[in-house]
């Protein structure tokens, strides 16, 4: 899907992007990452700097952030498609041919996008990472995790290859790395029983994406009529400072949104009044999943990062699912007027 010429599965998604961080860097690298992250993802990298690695946290949106971040250590630049939970989207293009004209690994994770959306390889990506739990599998019942070589980075020049891996043909040599120090020393093996799971959920993909994206379109212009809610962050809105960027780019513009209400609701009391939509972390499910940021997957990193990444108390992250809908603007709708009145 990825168009590739290598993928290695994984048990998770977390798993797949450790590999990076396992198989491919070592103390004293540096590593250029946006600063907009999934949470565990953001864990990872304070995992990693504790441990010797250079970690340089940015906004993404902008090239320039990530050129001015550089050093002659920097061998990898890690980005996601669009954010979670706040939907900013990097600046993917010309990220990419930043990493191509400096010859540095370009890593983006394709999860909230999936390769139905985009392909990362157009805009140069050396490394696809791709959580099949989440919108590939579909069905939130597996877990699952992929990286995937797009072909178009040249190994040759990755300083970090063992001399036993040199043998092997430049285009197979960072992948022979991972599946050896990554996959086989840490045994985050995919099992049968979820690759076939997964295998399943991937057939019907398109079908998927093209609802759940056309649900939260329609969700989001809703949340945005509202005056109960004080801002909708999703980028098939004209008002998201990264729409035309996503036009450009992506098939579509997601299933992820988050919403902010008005300070004098409680976020709380509103996902109580939620009848059809589900209190849930997961992503790319075929129901709808919503869950109050701040107060969860987020809670662990503090007020400080929570405010540099703008999640705010009352944000709500809204998974879009595969629902009629009208019942799920009805639900959304209702539960407002509830709480609004």
């Amino acid at each position: 899907m990825e168009g590739g010429i290598s993928t290695i599965c994984f048990a998770t998604g977390m798993a797949a992007i450790g590999s990076i961080f396992q198989a491919l860097l070592k103390a004293g690298d540096h590593v250029v990452s946006s600063r907009f992250l999934f949470g565990n993802t953001n864990s990872l990298w304070q995992t990693a700097s504790a441990q010797g690695l250079q970690v340089s946290m940015v906004d993404a949106t902008d090239v320039a952030n990530i050129e001015a971040a550089l050093t002659p250590a920097t061998r990898i630049v890690f980005v996601e498609t669009i954010a979670n939970p706040r939907t900013q989207i990097a600046d993917l293009k010309r990220i990419g041919e930043l990493c191509r004209d400096k010859g540095i690994l370009f890593v983006v994770d394709n999860t909230m996008t999936s390769p139905y959306l985009f392909q990362a390889k157009n805009v140069h990506a050396g490394l696809v990472v791709n959580s099949l739990t989440k919108s590939i599998a579909g069905h939130g019942n597996v877990l699952g995790g992929a990286l995937t070589d797009t072909g178009l980075y040249d190994w040759s020049q990755f300083p970090n290859i063992a001399a036993n891996f040199r043998k092997q043909a430049p285009a197979a040599q960072g992948m022979a790395q991972v599946r050896a120090k990554a996959l086989r020393d840490f045994g985050a093996s995919l099992s049968p029983d979820a690759a076939h799971q997964i295998a399943i959920g991937a057939e019907t993909l398109a079908l998927r994406m093209d609802r759940e994206c056309a649900n939260a379109l329609a969700l989001a212009k809703l949340l945005a009529a509202d005056p109960r809610v004080a801002v909708v962050h999703y980028p098939g809105l004209s008002s998201h400072p990264q729409h035309a960027l996503a036009s450009n780019l992506f098939r579509a513009y997601g299933a992820l949104l988050s919403f902010e209400l008005k300070p004098e609701i409680d976020c709380f009391d509103y996902l109580n009044h939620l009848k059809l939509a589900i209190n849930a972390t997961h992503l790319g499910d075929t129901r709808t999943l919503v869950i109050p940021v701040a107060h969860t997957i987020f809670f662990e990193m503090g007020p400080e990062r929570r405010e540099e990444m703008g999640i705010v108390d009352s944000l709500i992250r809204v998974s879009v699912g595969i629902e009629d809908t009208q019942d799920l603007l009805s639900d959304f709708s209702t539960a407002l007027q509830a709480v609004g009145n």
